[in-house]
């Protein structure tokens, strides 16, 4: 049974981060198995519940593969083993915990090797729906601390924002290669922390982000939500780099009022800064985010098959450019040329339901459908409730099933000025965020109509 373990660990190990499982799983021992379940001895109660929150349906599915035809228990019983907690400090002080005991003599942390090289501002695609936070920036990279301090960037999976985090980095170390720049998500964060509290090294860990650090870019700042003790830590430290000037930077998927059981004051902070939202882009820019993979990639992408890959794939940037990649690499083993018939069967395979030849006028005629209005006034400048809210609908479905630029959809729209699109758009996408169940009842039937 002891091999069991060692063999479910090493997988455990290839799926998770290796500060995860150094952190969580490294000093869990097996104790064997009793009755219907499996003993693991932890060093303390923390542990348990922490295990139990996180990693133990892993656990036991990985068991359970490992053991192959035998059938493994389904239940955990825990035995507390202070003897681990030395075991553990004792293993991590011969290999280097997350979080550095002492600054390395050199003019760089060692995080900033953590940014991604491939995200730099030269290959960030600027379009409408991301304007605003390409130029906020822009404006920290290259003047840290002074203009947006803090900078919230928030919006969708897929859409950038961790681009545009790294592009902040390499911009300010560019220009100050001696810039000491921590890049980390929040659940690092939360980690390390939890990790300095249980071997002692807090003072370590404070002073490594109060003191040692010009710039923090953290991603994925609604992993804090409902920790109050990391909070808590958060708050102090935000505020300690903020009042020396030291830029910071955090990146959420939804505005700070909405996340949930986030500290009233930590939402302040964010908000004092300049917030900026990413929204999926439209349909030339999804064009040109392809065109520029190709290019980066040496990947020979003619116009009418991009054209039929930006309409087809409309969700974020993330799976737009993996789908060009799939399509490159199947041309490549098959020996074919990537041309339409090629990028249409591979979708096919992909999401055979997809219809990649909607318009802004099929939906609008569901949607008028839908509301039973005429089309007319959909596009007229009425603006009873009974027009207007299925008109906003309308435009937010639009946008984000098929990117159509703000200018157009005020065309589309009967000749509205494009800030009255935008407006509408952020409204309905604020509504959805928030479950109101009437968008969400409309939004989804309509797209079921569509063929989602």
């Amino acid at each position: 049974m002891e091999q069991l373990w060692e063999q479910a660990l090493g997988s455990l190990k290839s799926n998770l981060s290796a500060e995860n499982f150094e952190t969580w799983l490294e000093p869990v021992q097996f104790g064997g198995i009793e009755s219907d379940s499996v003993v693991l001895r932890i060093p303390n109660q923390f542990f348990a519940e922490w295990i139990s929150a996180h990693y133990l349906d892993m656990i036991l599915e990985t068991l359970q593969s490992t053991a192959g035809d035998t059938a493994m228990p389904t239940k955990v019983r825990w035995e507390l083993d202070e003897t681990l907690r030395e075991k553990a400090q004792a293993a991590r002080e011969s290999t280097p915990p997350p979080a550095p005991r002492a600054p390395r003599a050199t003019p760089r942390a060692p995080e900033t090797a953590d940014l991604n090289p491939k995200y730099r501002f030269k290959n960030f695609v600027v379009g409408p729906a991301n304007q605003l936070a390409h130029a906020a920036s822009v404006a920290c990279g290259s003047d840290p601390g002074r203009r947006y301090n803090p900078l919230f960037i928030y919006g969708g999976v897929g859409l950038g924002k961790t681009h545009l985090v790294n592009a902040i980095g390499h911009a300010i170390l560019q220009r100050n290669p001696r810039a000491r720049i921590l890049y980390l998500s929040a659940e690092r964060f939360t980690n390390e922390f939890i990790w300095s509290l249980q071997n002692h090294e807090i003072n370590s860990f404070r002073n490594r982000y109060r003191s040692q650090c010009d710039v923090l870019l953290m991603d994925d700042i609604q992993f804090l939500a409902g920790r109050e003790q990391t909070q808590e830590e958060f708050f102090h430290t935000f505020n300690a780099l903020y009042h020396s000037d030291k830029q910071i930077v955090v990146t959420s998927d939804v505005y700070p009022q909405q996340i949930p059981e986030m500290q009233e004051r930590l939402i302040s902070r964010f908000q004092s800064g300049m917030v900026a939202d990413v929204q999926a882009p439209e349909l030339d820019t999804r064009i040109a985010i392809l065109q520029k993979k190709a290019e980066s990639e040496s990947i020979e992408l003619h116009g009418e098959v991009a054209l039929f890959l930006a309409q087809a794939v409309r969700s974020n940037v993330r799976e737009l450019e993996g789908t060009l990649l799939r399509i490159a690499v199947k041309a490549e083993l098959l020996g074919l040329p990537i041309d339409l018939e090629l990028a249409k069967e591979t979708l096919r395979a992909v999401a055979p339901n997809q219809d990649t030849a909607m318009t802004v006028e099929e939906i609008q005629r569901i949607v008028c459908g839908y509301f039973g209005i005429r089309l007319a006034d959909l596009k007229s400048r009425r603006r009873h409730r009974a027009v207007s809210f299925p008109r906003m609908i309308a435009m937010y479905i639009c946008r984000h099933r098929l990117g159509t630029s703000y200018p157009e959809l005020g065309e589309r729209f009967g000749g509205k000025d494009h800030t009255t699109v935008i407006s509408a758009v952020r409204k309905i996408g604020g509504l959805v965020e928030a479950q109101d169940e009437r968008v969400l009842g409309a939004v989804d039937a309509i797209e079921r109509k569509l063929g989602v």
